[in-house]
């Protein structure tokens, strides 16, 4: 109306019902009107109304703008989610949005979250017959042993923190594991947690650890959370020059990414086509972590439960166990190597709780180093006095028991923590771990 045949400000405020000033301040602020207008895509919206909370509508805004511009797929419970952590992040006192604040923030800005579409290509899912008959087998022969990949998350269960001995870690932690057909390479675990900042990983340089460690809603895996892990295991594989087949299941939390070096293929969701992880390599996994937590529980004599950081470190040594071999054949029992075959791998049987009998001994055991660590002292003691240069005696140091020991051990891992500088570091200091407990345990 405003550019058709000119018509006075006042005839259009007797034709509108409104006053002439405030026709004149919608004439004058025209550009501005439409612009928002247009940006909101809303016809129908009458009123500009503001949400109370002016920086955390529009910080939420800019992430769901980023999230669709990456193509991530963004829901309710998902967006409800974000403006939690960001409610947080701004130091908001009620940092949990409720449904009506979030019906009104999506209406306002003409958000609708649907189905994301199946993605083309690699994406679409067959039959799983004709899958695994067809689609498979030519995948892998377009790829070496070492390059074809498969990931896939587990949880595992955290012992409950005692009184007194810091933060509680939550019971439950997922751990993103991938590995390669041959076994030759591990990708580091990566865990999500429930909480954001563990007051544990204080001081720990994290970007040199063995493991990365990232929150996520009731612990679990989210579409960001993997996404951002895409993203650095192609650049990862970008860095060493391969381009690799990644072998996934189809899960809301595994959005398709277009990577330059990973070939992301789904796998139909069929009993038949289990992944590998799922036929041998998370159960060795989580035995060899069971083992890690009773040794570590034994160690300390039941003074203490282990805090996230001990978690961790115990995963990574568990996930370093796992054998090669094991891993291989996995994928041979799957059919996801090109000389699959039919024969599911032997697997040791995950360790049990020990007996009072074994309690007792190792018991007994400690109590004879003991025993044997004063011996040693007392003829240590002797040998000084009998030295024949009569010169000032030598301290002669005990034998420290195994408390101390573990200790050492603590002091030398938090050094690490703090200045590695690189994640080798830690597999050495593991091994070390390991030589220590065959000594005490032999």
């Amino acid at each position: 109306m405003l550019e058709g045949p000119k018509v006075s400000q006042s005839e259009l405020a007797k034709r509108f019902g409104v006053s002439q000033p405030q026709i004149c301040r919608i004439i004058k602020n025209k550009e501005r009107i439409l612009s928002e207008w247009h940006r909101n895509g809303d016809p129908e919206r009458k009123r500009k109304r503001e949400g109370k909370d002016v920086a955390l509508e529009a910080a939420l805004l800019r992430w769901v703008e980023g999230a669709r511009a990456t193509d991530l797929p963004v829901s309710s419970p998902l967006l409800q989610l974000k403006a939690k952590h960001l409610a947080e992040a701004l130091g908001r006192p009620d940092p949990e949005p409720d449904g009506g604040w979030l019906a009104r923030f999506e209406a306002r800005h003409n958000l609708a979250f649907k189905k994301p579409p199946v993605e083309k290509g690699d994406a679409e899912q067959p039959t799983a017959d004709h899958w695994a008959g067809a689609v498979l087998p030519s995948l892998l022969r377009s790829y070496a042993l070492s390059e074809i990949y498969a990931c896939g998350e587990m949880g595992v269960l955290l012992p409950a923190s005692s009184p007194g001995k810091g933060e509680s870690a939550g019971d439950r932690l997922t751990l993103l594991l991938c590995a390669n057909a041959d076994g030759s390479e591990k990708a580091p675990l990566r865990v999500v947690g429930e909480i954001p900042r563990p007051p544990c990983l204080r001081g720990v340089n994290l970007g040199q650890m063995p493991w990365s460690y990232r929150a996520g809603s009731l612990a679990g895996m989210t579409a960001p959370l993997f996404a951002e892990w895409l993203r650095e295991f192609n650049e990862g594989m970008w860095r060493q020059g391969k381009s690799i087949l990644l072998l996934l299941t189809k899960h809301e939390a595994h959005p398709y990414l277009q990577l330059s070096n990973v070939r992301m293929v789904f796998v139909p969701p069929a009993a038949a086509l289990a992944q590998p992880l799922d036929r041998g390599i998370t159960s060795d996994l989580k035995g060899h972590y069971r083992r890690r937590l009773l040794r570590w529980l034994l160690a300390e004599r039941g003074t203490g439960q282990p805090t996230l950081l001990d978690a961790l470190h115990m995963l990574a040594q568990a996930w370093g166990d796992v054998h090669p071999g094991l891993i291989a054949s996995c994928f041979r029992a799957t059919g996801f190597s090109p000389d699959a075959g039919t024969e599911a791998p032997a697997l040791a049987p995950a360790p049990g709780p020990l007996s009072r009998e074994q309690l007792e001994r190792r018991t007994m055991t400690d109590e004879e180093l003991e025993r044997d660590g004063e011996s040693a002292e007392a003829d240590g003691d002797k040998g000084t006095t009998e030295r024949k240069d009569g010169g000032e005696l030598a301290a002669v140091q005990p034998c420290p028991s195994e408390r101390e020991v573990w200790g050492s051990l603590a002091t030398l891992r938090r050094y690490l923590e703090c200045r590695a500088t690189s994640p080798d570091l830690f597999q050495a200091f593991y091994e070390l771990e390991d030589a220590v407990h065959m000594v005490s345990a032999g």
